[in-house]
């Protein structure tokens, strides 16, 4: 079609076409006055962020943490269950049994009377899984259970009742609700390609980076609707399917009789009363011990190319770098918008045509990782990657440019959250070690980042050598000869 209308055109229609691509190349390579908008400066940035406190308590012979805040008579609850060692024949099936928590019947109910009584007496019951990494160490990793619920205080009691059977009682004996929650997940799972393909490829990047981003890439990541699609093939077979759902009720027992604690977010007044709650029905639950989980060590470079149904691609590329603790994490926390700001995206979506590209640092996986978004190209986007460094290591930057980056990364910190939200991130932050005091030193290590730090940076971890790399394509993108130059494991989604 192209052809066709390139040999219809006149020589004066061609002429134009030719001058407005050269307007179009000066457009993009100008420098707009950042001077006719309003404008925030460092100055502006408050020396401390806000971080909510709470006060330690004891709920039913576990550790537990209140928090007073103003949540206009809601009350939010969480078991936090320290995860146990599960098996590896077990782990596919750990996202379902997360997935599908507050999907199934529990206690003596069916999943329709379940899901009612949820919906009379909560604002929603959910489970997750939460992992971060030592802030020394990308290798040591803590790993907890969350089940959390939210209802009005005269709820409260009904809450506790529902996230004890949730943790204790759910019933894996609904086969048919279970085969149409995995035909869920698998349409869910493939559809979500599309939308979040780059953070996909980011995962599968990194995947030799760590532990943390290795299971991520297992149990969500590409591998992980992989492993969707074929447990959705496989319980065609009512025999596969018993057997799943009996892997599922061996993966609750274990998180049965798992060490436990408790979170609590309420109005002061109403704390008392909710952790009295939670107490009546959690003291009926003994605890058990259970062998902590560990995830295998990993650090090596991971280069595939991942082949599905997309007209576009996604493109990453990762590197090894440090955890949280090391003086340079602060600067590869500014390289990531700074390369995006300055480099990143006039090259891969304004000059390139993707709809977005950036990098950004990622300290579970001491790793620094490089991404496109529904991107026309794919050897081109891997260069700019590489060119971005050399832009970084040999001109010269403006103040103005680190000053955005910096107030860039500190808005993200200081990002405001509902009064829930507020206390259950300075929960989960200390519960993995990242103490108030750190995460202040942390921001104020942040705003003191110069330019001579991210060059630092850059010419200190970005070797070519270690890169790893992962795109997903097309079948036929995969086949051309410039891709195939790239010598990636191809794998099929």
């Amino acid at each position: 079609r192209l052809s066709m209308m390139k040999a219809g055109l006149t020589a004066e229609e061609s002429a134009q076409i030719i001058k407005q691509t050269q307007a179009l190349t000066e457009r993009q390579s100008k420098i707009d006055d950042p001077g006719i908008l309003p404008k925030v400066t460092l100055a502006d940035v408050p020396e401390t962020m806000h971080i909510s406190s709470g006060t330690n308590a004891t709920i039913a012979d576990a550790p537990a943490v209140l928090y007073g805040q103003g949540t206009n008579g809601l009350v939010y609850q969480h078991v936090v269950v320290e995860m146990p060692k599960i098996d590896d024949d077990l782990l596919p099936v750990l996202p379902l049994y997360t997935g599908f928590a507050s999907e199934l019947g529990s206690g003596n109910r069916d999943y329709m009377q379940t899901q009612a009584l949820h919906a009379s007496v909560t604002g929603g019951i959910s489970a997750y899984m939460s992992r971060r990494s030592a802030r020394d160490n990308e290798q040591d990793v803590l790993s907890y259970l969350f089940f959390r619920g939210k209802a009005l205080l005269r709820n409260s009691n009904a809450l506790s009742e529902l996230l004890l059977d949730t943790l204790s009682k759910l019933r894996f004996d609904e086969h048919t609700r279970i085969r149409e929650l995995i035909a869920q997940s698998r349409i869910a799972a493939e559809q979500s390609v599309t939308g979040r393909g780059h953070q996909l490829a980011m995962l599968a990047a990194s995947s030799g980076m760590g532990p943390i981003a290795s299971l991520a890439h297992q149990l969500s990541g590409l591998e992980g609707i992989r492993s969707i699609k074929a447990i959705d093939d496989r319980v065609n077979d009512e025999a596969a399917l018993v057997s799943l759902c009996e892997q599922a009720a061996q993966i609750s027992a274990l998180v049965k009789h798992a060490p436990r604690r408790f979170m609590v977010v309420a109005e002061q007044d109403n704390l008392d009363i909710v952790a009295s709650d939670m107490a009546q029905k959690f003291d009926r639950l003994p605890v058990g011990t259970s062998t902590e989980f560990k995830s295998n060590t990993i650090r090596e470079s991971v280069n595939q190319l991942w082949t599905t149904s997309t007209e576009v691609n996604f493109c990453a590329k990762a590197f090894p770098t440090v955890p949280s603790a090391h003086d340079d994490a602060p600067a590869l926390s500014v390289l990531g918008p700074f390369l995006g700001n300055g480099y990143l995206h006039r090259a891969i979506r304004e000059t390139g045509g993707a709809y977005g590209g950036g990098g950004s640092y990622d300290p579970d996986s001491a790793s620094f990782r490089f991404y496109s978004y529904r991107d026309p190209r794919l050897n081109e986007t891997l260069q700019d990657f590489d060119k971005s460094i050399d832009w970084m290591l040999n001109e010269k930057h403006a103040a103005q440019a680190l000053e955005e980056a910096i107030l860039s990364v500190v808005s993200s910190i200081d990002k405001p959250a509902s009064p829930a939200g507020e206390a259950r991130s300075a929960y989960q932050s200390e519960l993995f070690g990242r103490t108030p005091e750190i995460r202040q030193a942390h921001r104020k290590k942040i705003l003191e980042v110069s330019i001579d730090d991210l060059q630092r940076v850059c010419s200190t971890y970005f070797d070519a050598g270690k890169a790893s790399t992962a795109v997903i394509t097309s079948p036929t993108t995969a086949e051309q000869d410039e891709v195939q130059s790239l010598e990636l494991d191809v794998k099929q989604l």
